[in-house]
């Protein structure tokens, strides 16, 4: 199903905003959580993205780990262009959608402003649609949409815009694929949340020259950094199949050919992890490195079991 969110069909859901979830906990109450989720990885190589996708999810215990049944589960893919190695690869969604269904979810989303042509032109809402899930598509232009969020802890970012409907869900799957990105170098985990976020409200985590002055890069992962305090997914999965290494977000750059998918649940260590697909460390991109110093997962891969497989 696709479903354009105007303000008329908001205020249609609005009564449910905000309510407890299934379970018992209210969606912004998990995202405030402050325990550190486990730093367990698991990395698929192979060149079947679907069937690498379920096994690394299957040796972190199975997608019934993290999605109960009767649940409704939001995912928060990357279709941000149709260049190589630039957005999440179909496949890997699919099979994200499948897991979620077998586990016995109620309803699954995919939540996203980015244009419907995007989803159209990567392929992703055909696997969307096959599979049986929701691509529900957010009005960019309409602040409405968005719900203000307090970030207690945040050193540059103090608010938050949301998009109301990711309120509606009990679990968050974090979907992106890693790449380059000008200015902070380094898309992943931490920083595909910015998809969740309010565009004009993205807006202000940029500041004049934010692609060459240190101190603008600075202000964006901080703020990176910050909107991840508020926000936890209960599960990650990473395209790492192949990716731009220059040139991004939006390509086309420089593509490398990892092979990997790579799952888990702590934002910090699959991002530096990640990072050293293409030479870099963890300490070297600044969001990851403030990230860790907002406690939110370990920098230090020598202090996290990462299980690498081969499909």
């Amino acid at each position: 199903m696709f479903e354009k969110m105007t303000r008329r069909t908001f205020i249609k859901k609005s009564a449910f905003i905000g309510a407890s979830s299934l379970f018992g906990m209210s969606i912004l109450s998990r995202c405030t959580r402050t325990t550190v989720p486990s730093a367990d990885i698991t990395v698929v190589k192979g060149d079947d993205y679907l069937k690498s996708t379920v096994k690394a999810v299957d040796n972190l215990g199975g997608m019934g780990r993290f999605v109960p049944r009767g649940s409704r589960v939001a995912i928060l893919a990357n279709p941000q262009r149709n260049n190589p190695g630039a957005f999440t690869k179909p496949e890997i969604v699919r099979a994200a959608i499948r897991m979620c269904k077998d586990a016995g979810a109620e309803e699954i989303s995919c939540l996203s402003w980015l244009p419907e042509q995007n989803w159209e032109a990567t392929g992703v809402k055909a696997a969307v649609v096959e599979e049986g899930a929701n691509l529900i598509i957010i009005d960019l232009k309409d602040e409405t949409l968005f719900k203000p969020v307090q970030v207690p802890n945040g050193v540059a970012l103090k608010e938050a815009r949301i998009m109301q409907n990711f309120f509606d869900y009990d679990v968050f799957i974090d979907m992106p694929i890693t790449k380059d990105h000008a200015g902070n170098k380094f898309t992943g985990t931490l920083k595909n949340l910015m998809g969740l976020n309010s565009p004009k409200n993205n807006r202000t985590f940029h500041m004049m020259e934010w692609k060459t002055d240190i101190d603008a890069i600075t202000h964006l992962d901080q703020c990176i950094a910050d909107l991840n305090t508020v926000i936890s997914p209960d599960l990650c999965i990473v395209d790492a199949t192949e990716f731009i290494t220059t040139n991004g977000p939006f390509g086309p750059g420089e593509l490398i050919h990892p092979q990997k998918v790579v799952a888990g649940t702590d934002r910090v260590a699959i991002d530096a992890y990640c990072a050293t697909l293409w030479g870099l460390k963890g300490a070297d991109i600044i969001h990851i490195q403030k990230a860790y110093e907002h406690k939110l997962g370990e920098i230090d891969l020598d202090a996290v079991t990462i299980d690498e497989l081969e499909i």
